[in-house]
């Protein structure tokens, strides 16, 4: 990993993360698979200039699915890191708020 701006890959935009948006402050992210808490703390401070009180971390794990055609044939999706990060109560990303 050589800058922060490589640690944060993309938001995760679902059902429940908008709802730990508007009440929990929490925001979720994609992140590098080397990432700790304490850089993705330092990436999203520096990038969107908020407080961050707290970071979860969570190893999602790979998963099988199957072809629409041939239902035997197994595909094998990867598995990612994402970060669950806690702000200050009067901060907010403006990334997420156009998702509300």
């Amino acid at each position: 990993m050589t800058t922060i701006y490589d640690v944060l890959r993309r938001p995760l935009i679902t059902e429940k993360s908008n709802y730990q948006n508007s009440k929990l402050h929490q925001y979720v992210f994609e992140v590098a698979t080397e990432a700790t808490k304490s850089m993705v703390k330092d990436a999203v401070e520096t990038m969107f200039d908020v407080d961050v009180v707290r970071v979860n971390v969570v190893n999602v794990p790979a998963k099988r699915t199957r072809r629409v055609r041939s239902r035997q044939l197994k595909v094998r999706r990867s598995g990612y890191k994402k970060a669950i990060v806690t702000l200050a109560p009067g901060d907010t990303i403006s990334l997420f708020e156009g998702v509300k």
